[in-house]
């Protein structure tokens, strides 16, 4: 149908948001609430010897004054990481307590340290002014490469070295081996800077006690409302899990950072029990910089085996990575298993070792941030790749061409435990070039240097892992949950459609696509198909939104539940037309007996459903379907970006003169939301590399770009118009063919950007590259060809 599968419908759920009629947590205002602010940390560390909160208690408005001491007498849990890891040694990863008010000490600047509940909003943050904390400073462990260092402050005092854990991935002694014969190694020193996430809405809560009921309703945003419903159930201990409810209405994108459980919707949760009222938060925008987990921060060595022609022969990577203070809801899983997993690329490698080396620091915990790990493993791997072409003298196309993975070489097994089901990387390569008009490349080159300007170009073939499933998979590598997902399908009697999915949608476009999907597999206009999320008392038990699983999982069990509609509709068809049931045929909406003109419409069908006077007498009334779904694999989305850059060597301002990408995710639902995703993610990798970069204080461990003023996020005038390319190969482990897209701009972009400049530059660099630093490194490149 028109509006079905591939076709470009405009998102539905624009008009409320363009309109100002979204309903975000903080819209939502619960009779007789009372306002909390947290009290946080001044001190990246330090031991509380003692709270004064009299003064706070006794001042207007003041409702309640609580802190760790109230959380440990309530017994109440602490904050937990759903996903184990054990060191190369077998023994499990040091997951240091995380109470939700801290107990004894802090561990970084905007650690929770109390909470003051009030009438207002304004009254509650006088209040906490009033609170006087013995704090006995300590000194901090505030680098990614030295957190392990003898001598460095202990974050955790039982933890040594603050090692979390030392994880190991692939066969060591073949890569020693392949090493060993090389012709070439190449080597490159990487560090990716850590990112705070920054989504247009702050995070929020309301918890709601009814005492009647003995029930909690949680108002939240999160990206997964069921799995917050069963951590602060089963091991935080707000309530059981049957009495409570947790909304995530719409939220103003998450791009990873509410995923997690945090202590702000805990506290506000068990506070409402404790005062008898509802209690509300929402952060100010200073508290997302503070504590909102932050992304990436990775410090790597990586080693490229080559032979003679330029073929790779294996690849070996050490990492330190940066899990902050606390171990968040999906920490550990980042580093080792969204990351190492990843590092073969688009090549055939036969050889990868990598290990990785999480520590803790006092800085604000790190999790996953658009792309979670596969950004990491890209970047070393592109990087790496494109230092070997300079050093080799191949083009960086064609380096990257004579390694890829041959297209009958599927299923394609890795060093490193992934299986890719299909691919065609040559295929989005050439594309690439096209667009990016690489033949014109040189002469653009000589006519930048005209102008006393350096011209650079650079490549990112990139791949990634997405749908993050099966179940058993991830289980046997620790994971704590499954991951797969669910939806039910419910038909009006009037024929129009309500779709529940476990999903959730915060800037993906759900509304729109998965109503796509029903007028594809079920005949229904897109605007008679209304999809609820974000509620678990209405929506089926899901997983969530992350990881760009939502149409490879959540839409193939959508998928799942129409088969089933469209197999009992046969049954009632059979018996209303009077045929046969392996007569009736389905197509666009209607139900036919074969090879004849007698049909029913599926509204009619879904009529004498709820209405059964002339119905089977052995089917029960009612349309209305759910499924569950459970991946056979991961999808493998990929593809390439060029980036072609100016850089003024006087000032080392860059300007991103093209940027061309071509992915290949499979079967494209809505081209248009496509192409939007990419565009957000490019510009997101952008801000990755030439502006942002998250920067704490080495010796006092405060967080140095706390505001926009020192934080740079990515405007237009830092991005050009881009070009954006499709390939196809039709996914095989999903009953849609879909790959997922929401994660790949960002997951390439940085390489590419970097690879640019440091082509124009001719000298390597790290990021941000900011002009600043373009032209200290372009200066150090000066003296070292001087010095030669």
């Amino acid at each position: 149908m028109a509006d079905g599968i591939g076709a470009p419908v405009r998102r539905k759920e624009d008009r409320r948001f363009l309109t100002g009629k979204g309903h975000y947590t903080d819209d939502f205002n619960r009779p007789g609430q009372a306002h909390a602010y947290f009290l946080r940390s001044p001190h990246a560390h330090a031991r509380i010897k003692g709270i004064d909160k009299a003064a706070a208690e006794s001042a207007a408005g003041v409702v309640a004054v609580l802190t760790g001491d109230d959380v440990q007498a309530d017994g109440l849990g602490g904050l937990i990481c759903g996903w184990m890891i054990n060191s190369k040694d077998g023994t499990p990863m040091n997951a240091g307590p995380h109470p939700v008010l801290a107990q004894g000490k802090v561990r970084y600047v905007g650690d929770h340290v109390a909470v003051v509940i009030a009438e207002t909003y304004a009254q509650a943050k006088d209040a906490a002014e009033a609170i006087e904390v013995d704090y006995e400073v300590l000194k901090p462990a505030v680098e990614t490469a030295k957190a392990t260092a003898a001598g460095q402050p202990l974050v955790h005092d039982d933890i040594a070295d603050n090692r979390v854990f030392d994880w190991e991935l692939g066969d060591k002694a073949a890569v020693d081996a392949a090493f060993a014969k090389a012709a070439r190694v190449t080597k490159v020193d990487i560090v990716n800077n850590r990112l705070i996430p920054n989504a247009i809405e702050p995070r929020a809560a309301i918890g709601d006690y009814d005492s009647g009921s003995e029930s909690t309703t949680l108002y939240t945003t999160s990206q997964n409302p069921h799995v917050a419903r069963l951590v602060l159930s089963a091991f935080i201990g707000i309530a059981p899990e049957h009495k409570l409810r947790v909304i995530a209405p719409d939220v103003g994108g998450g791009f990873g950072s509410k995923i997690f459980i945090y202590a702000e919707e805990v506290v506000c949760a068990w506070a409402s029990k404790r005062v008898g009222r509802p209690v509300k938060w929402t952060g100010e925008r200073s508290e997302s910089f503070l504590s909102d987990a932050h992304g990436r921060d990775h410090v790597t060595t990586a080693e490229l085996a080559l032979d003679k022609d330029g073929k790779f022969l294996a690849l070996k990577v050490d990492t330190v990575a940066n899990m902050g203070a606390y171990l968040s809801t999906f920490a550990s899983c980042v580093p080792t298993y969204l990351y190492a997993t990843l590092l073969s690329g688009q090549y055939a490698i036969p050889a990868i070792h990598c290990n990785v080396e999480a520590v803790y620091t006092n800085t604000a915990p790190v999790d996953a941030y658009r792309g979670a790990g596969r950004p990491e493993a890209t970047y070393v791997v592109e990087r790496i790749v494109e230092t070997a072409a300079r050093e080799t003298g191949i083009d960086p196309a064609e380096i990257r061409r004579r390694n890829f993975v041959p297209t009958d070489a599927y299923p394609y097994q890795t060093p490193v435990i992934m299986t890719y089901d299909c691919g065609d990387y040559g295929k989005s390569l050439d594309e690439a070039l096209r667009l990016a008009d690489h033949a014109g490349f040189p002469q653009r080159k000589a006519d930048s240097a005209k102008h006393g300007k350096l011209r650079g170009i650079g490549f990112s073939a990139y791949i990634e892992a997405c749908g993050i499933a099966p179940s058993a998979a991830v289980g046997s590598l620790g994971a704590g949950v499954g991951l797969w997902e669910s939806a039910k399908i419910r038909f009006n009697a009037t024929g129009n459609l309500l779709v529940y999915t476990g999903a959730h949608s915060h800037g993906q476009g759900h509304e729109t696509t998965f109503a796509q999907l029903m007028t594809s597999y079920l005949g229904i206009p897109v605007n008679d198909v209304e999809v609820i999320h974000g509620d678990t008392e209405k929506t089926p038990m899901g997983m969530g939104t992350y990881g760009s699983r939502s149409l490879a999982v959540g839409g193939s069990a959508l998928v799942k539940a129409a088969e089933k509609i469209i197999a009992k509709g046969k049954k009632i068809a059979a018996h209303l037309l009077e045929a046969s049931e392996g007569d009736i045929e389905f197509a666009d909406g209607q139900f036919t007996v074969a090879g004849t003109d007698r049909a029913k419409t599926i509204q009619e069908i879904a009529f004498a459903a709820y209405v059964p006077h002339n119905y089977p007498a052995d089917l029960e009334p009612g349309l209305e379907e759910s499924a569950f779904y459970d991946p056979l694999n991961f999808t493998f989305p990929a593809g390439t970006q060029i980036c072609e850059v100016e850089v003024d060597p006087d000032t080392g301002e860059v300007e991103i003169a093209n940027f061309v990408a071509v992915d290949d995710f499979g079967t494209i639902v809505n081209p248009m939301i496509v192409e939007g995703q990419v565009h957000g993610g490019i510009a997101q990798g952008v801000g990755q590399a030439m502006l942002e970069g998250c920067v704490y204080d080495t010796e006092s461990g405060q967080l140095v770009t706390g505001s926009y003023m020192d934080y740079t996020m990515p405007r237009a005038d830092n991005l050009p118009s881009f070009k954006i390319g499709m390939t196809t190969t039709v996914n095989p482990s999903n009953p849609l063919g879909v790959k997922g897209c929401g994660e790949a701009g960002a997951i390439a972009a940085p390489a590419a950007v970097m690879n640019a400049i440091t082509d124009a530059i001719g000298t390597d660099m790290q990021m941000p590259a900011t002009p600043l630093r373009v032209w200290q490194a372009i200066q150090a490149g000066k003296t070292a060809q001087a010095a030669e």
